[in-house]
């Protein structure tokens, strides 16, 4: 696998930056620019992540017009808000129908409308007028994208279907596809925007992962997605890979093992690519000069900093107390994946067993089952676990639905029908009302759930006119178990949420739009968790000590969030797999 150079820039007018969240896609997208326009290229760097740290990384405020970058002469940003775009976009909607539907039938409309997909589809807008404006083409020779669509968003906007009157008029709904209503009139310049992505002679797509197992993975299923629809013009960027040292501390030999392992296993579809890798830097890579030498590989290593500032934080045996005493009967752990919700769902089951509570732990990861079945010792007696497959469940709901809309619908309605069921909202819809199932049959025990579904999920499914179409399109019932449980969600004496996350700028900004959800649905926080923090550990390892000064920004910014219910957990040389790896965390 070959370093990332400036030899390696791709040559096309257009570069897209995808990835799972946290990977460093803003990071690597800012230092490719600044070395660009560095070549006496003039470059415009744009920015459609709702969780966007653009204006950290260049230290300066930017709008939504381009903004020469402060040091430089070739280099313009901009900053799309897209879920500010979102909120517009949803008042243009709905305010001719104010005063005219029930205030019942308007918050459904809402709801409908309040999702991640309709902030998708806001910023793949404002960046298509982008792409499709002579004037800012015609001025820029590189114009660079930060966060590029999804595959399932651009296979929706080429459906003949998406632009009819189908959505106004159809009775099956849709799950996350409200927003598409009413944009006709953008239909021209959305298609030559999608023939913009595919064309490889003046696109690039750039998928950035991290050395790990989840991001690659990650990276694989989008690759392959947009592949599928044209865009296979794309390259793999590795980031943050640590390279080897002396390894003499025991934390560095163990971070470098793993992602060895990882890069060893990488999916096949991404080896069909250039794969390059960029380092992990000892620093926060903001500013000019940082980014000139994290890309240049031009640092020297700082004299580590073993003095670290006490901070104010709880240990997961806190949070195992906390619940003891207020004896809530239903656990959900909630973040973005690659946080660690899996782990700190086991981490809380297998703690209240062993203090001789009645558990019974699921999740829609099979891999963690089979983690807990190969603990040396077993399982505790005290402790039983179902893995939900969310393929499975998925699958069985899906049938359901496309044979009820085959009854009425033709053949473009049912295209439709399929691939809006390959929205996020679908699966969180079928691993919800298997998670309720189990609920319902586990009531003399605590029922501790790896992830939950988005208060925007929630809403929907408490909402009468959403709730029939997203739940009962195919049976137009309500499921027993789901009746029963969803204001029991609401209940904080009943059911309590923990939000995972990690001690970096994507992941706490995910969670806190995760947490408002949340608010918005009614549902009370009682504890957020730091994962694999290098802060708490006493790594001696020049690289990862710097690392970790770099958390302490993020873990206060948690703290404030969370009122002082803060858990954080190391960074742990051990895995936390099995009993033995989460007996050792505990």
């Amino acid at each position: 696998m070959k370093r990332f150079t400036p030899e390696d820039f791709p040559a096309t007018h257009y570069l897209f930056f995808t990835g799972k969240g946290g990977v460093g896609k803003t990071s690597v997208a800012s230092a490719l620019s600044l070395t660009l326009s560095k070549q006496g290229k003039r470059v415009l760097l744009i920015s459609t992540d709702p969780a966007s740290n653009l204006q950290d990384v260049f230290g300066q405020t930017l709008t939504n017009h381009p903004t020469l970058i402060h040091d430089t002469s070739n280099l313009y940003a901009l900053n799309l808000d897209p879920i500010q775009a979102a909120a517009e976009y949803k008042e243009r909607m709905i305010a001719p129908y104010k005063g005219k539907l029930p205030e019942a039938v308007l918050s459904s409309m809402e709801e409908q409308m309040s999702g991640a997909c309709t902030v998708e589809i806001a910023a793949f807008n404002q960046f298509s007028s982008l792409l499709t404006d002579k004037q800012i083409n015609a001025e820029y020779d590189v114009i660079v994208f930060d966060t590029a669509p999804t595959g399932h968003t651009l296979r929706l906007l080429q459906l003949p279907t998406a632009w009819s009157g189908f959505l106004e008029d159809n009775t099956n709904g849709a799950s996350c596809l409200g927003p598409l209503a009413g944009l006709e009139s953008q239909k021209q310049m959305y298609s030559e925007a999608v023939k913009v992505l595919s064309d490889a002679n003046r696109t690039t797509l750039l998928l950035v992962s991290r050395p790990e197992e989840g991001p690659l993975r990650e990276a694989a299923r989008a690759s392959n997605e947009l592949k599928d629809i044209g865009i296979s013009n794309q390259q793999v960027i590795i980031n943050g890979l640590f390279e080897q040292t002396a390894l003499k501390d025991h934390y560095a030999k163990t971070l470098y093992e793993r992602q060895q392992k990882a890069l060893q296993e990488i999916p096949t579809g991404l080896s069909l690519y250039p794969v390059y890798y960029l380092p992990l830097a000892p620093f926060s890579i903001t500013g000019t000069k940082q980014m000139e030498k994290w890309l240049n590989h031009d640092f020297e290593m700082a004299s580590v900093e073993t003095v670290k500032e006490p901070l104010s934080y709880q240990s997961v045996q806190d949070m195992l107390d906390f619940y003891e005493e207020h004896q809530q009967r239903v656990i959900f752990t909630m973040g973005k994946g690659g946080v660690g919700k899996t782990t700190v769902a086991s981490l809380v089951a297998l703690g209240l067993a062993e203090r001789g509570k009645k558990v019974h732990l699921t999740t829609t990861d099979p891999a963690a089952h089979i983690a807990w079945t190969l603990g040396k010792n077993g399982l505790h007696e005290n402790l039983s676990i179902s893995s939900i497959d969310p393929k499975k469940v998925v699958q069985e709901y899906k049938d359901e639905v496309i044979s009820k809309a085959s009854e009425t619908m033709d053949e473009d309605g049912l295209a439709y029908i399929k691939e809006d069921l390959e929205s996020p909202c679908t699966e969180e819809i079928a691993v919800f009302r298997a998670f309720a199932d189990v609920v319902a049959e586990s009531k003399d025990r605590i029922v501790v759930i790896d992830t939950a579904p988005t208060g925007h999920t929630l809403l929907l499914l408490d909402a009468s006119e959403a709730y029939h179409k997203e739940i009962s399109r195919s049976s137009g019932e309500i499921p027993e178990s789901v009746r029963e449980l969803l204001p029991k969600l609401r209940d904080e004496s009943y059911t309590s949420i923990i939000i995972t996350t990690l001690p970096e700028a994507t992941p706490v900004f995910e969670a806190t739009r995760l947490e408002k959800d949340l608010q918005r649905a009614n549902i009370a926080i009682h504890w957020w968790v730091i994962n694999q923090s290098f802060y708490v550990t006493d790594t001696l390892d020049a690289i990862l000590a710097q690392k970790a000064q770099a958390e302490k920004n993020w873990i206060q910014r948690v703290n404030e969030l969370s009122n002082g219910h803060m858990v954080i957990i190391p960074w742990s040389v051990q895995e936390p797999k099995g009993t033995d790896g989460l007996n050792h965390l505990l």
